[in-house]
């Protein structure tokens, strides 16, 4: 097939060509960077958070009235109460927890005189029951004992004598593998150091968008204070019914208490159902313009060469009184739209990596990996062939004796 005489019709056609063009460039640049970020979203929602979230309840609670000296025994007595319950694996308190979006940070020096810090890691303050309730894989060293374990004035808070951080934490701090053992020094206000005792494989911060999403550190400290969450891990089979009985056993045995309506009792999923909900916002809404664009891309280009094909019909017509095979007239209309969508892509690829970099310096996003740029490409030759490809089927089947009918008339 001559190149020469597809574009030359072309030319005649300069105003549906260019406009079609310029659709498929500004959809390849769009879908381009609309995938990326869809991935992107995909990846921290996937993001393992090192518990096993599949039995567990959480418990956000507000005392009412209490006077803060009771707090630690009060809570004592709850933690007891939840643990007895039939059916409960472990419990623990925390002040957060993976997820829950509310956390304290911290800086993470092993210098106690050095101005910057060699990591932020999200500090979670528990106890020995912790690892236990969270199904957190201790990797290195030892858990927490409970006589390591105090209730702290959240005012007052002082260097803990023993940590334990993730393995993400461990290899920033310490990056030759030997935290174990070794001090770290948590915050600017806390001089002394904290010996890590232990590591575990994997704890998510509670931010979800957190740039140290895996940078985190467990403080055997509870803090005694008006509120405050408790986890409650189940045995496989057992969380319907703790949604019910761990609730009620704590209004039991003390109902100067408060659960916040939506947030109070939780099964993890609904957690990071929350945790993620834009997220999955995102991800629903990019893919949808997506769809849409590629549709309106394709009635376009179907549109347009259904124009065409109905324009050339008498000379459709004289090709194939000349001996123009049907196979001649498809693959003509085919290699047209293949040199349009080629051109369109072109720009595309320009607009696609001109975008992208408007967002890596605006937005902070991450560089457009190639692959996305090859699966553009992939897509919107795929839908440009498929759209042409009954319009120019129709041609096709375009009758010389039709031809001769529309010249007499």
């Amino acid at each position: 097939m001559q190149v020469g005489p597809i574009l030359s019709a072309l030319k005649r056609h300069k105003a549906g060509t260019l406009l079609i063009i310029l659709q498929i460039s500004l959809t390849f640049a769009i879908i381009c960077n609309a995938f990326f970020i869809v991935e992107q979203r995909i990846d921290r929602m996937s993001r393992p958070t090192g518990m096993i979230e599949t039995d567990m309840l959480t418990l956000q609670y507000r005392w009412a009235g209490v006077d803060a000296s009771l707090i630690p025994s009060l809570t004592k007595a709850d933690l007891r109460a939840l643990r007895e319950l039939p059916g409960v694996e472990d419990a623990t308190q925390a002040g957060s927890y993976p997820l829950s979006g509310h956390s304290s940070t911290e800086g993470i020096r092993i210098d106690p005189g050095a101005e910057a810090r060699i990591a932020l890691a999200a500090e979670y303050f528990t106890d020995e029951h912790a690892l236990a309730t969270m199904g957190a894989r201790l990797i290195a060293g030892r858990n927490f004992r409970k006589d390591e374990v105090a209730f702290m004035d959240p005012s007052k808070i002082t260097s803990p004598a023993q940590v334990i951080i993730t393995k993400a934490l461990a290899d920033k701090v310490y990056p030759d593998g030997s935290a174990l053992g070794k001090p770290i020094y948590v915050g600017n206000s806390h001089p002394s150091p904290s010996t890590v005792i232990g590591i575990v494989e994997r704890l998510q911060a509670p931010s979800p968008t957190a740039s140290f999403s895996d940078d985190a550190i467990l403080v055997p400290q509870l803090l005694s204070e008006g509120s405050g969450n408790y986890l409650v891990r189940s045995q496989p089979g057992q969380l319907a019914g703790l949604i019910r009985e761990a609730p009620a056993a704590l209004t039991r045995l003390d109902n100067m208490r408060v659960f916040p309506p939506g947030e109070g009792i939780r099964t993890f999923e609904a957690v990071r159902a929350q945790a993620y909900k834009v997220d999955r916002g995102m991800a629903v809404l990019m893919t949808s313009i997506c769809g849409l664009l590629l549709v309106t891309t394709a009635a376009g280009i179907v549109g347009l060469s259904s124009f065409w094909v109905s324009q050339r019909h008498q000379q459709i017509g004289m090709r194939r009184a000349l001996g123009a095979t049907r196979r001649d007239i498809l693959h003509y209309f085919l290699t047209e739209n293949l040199l349009i969508a080629s051109g369109g892509i072109g720009l595309g690829i320009v607009l696609a990596l001109s975008l992208n970099l408007w967002m890596v310096v605006h937005f902070e996003m991450h560089t457009l990996p190639v692959k996305y740029v090859v699966l553009g490409v992939i897509v919107m030759l795929a839908l440009g062939q498929g759209a042409v490809l009954t319009p120019a089927l129709r041609a096709s089947r375009t009758s010389p004796i039709e031809a001769i009918r529309h010249t007499r008339n």
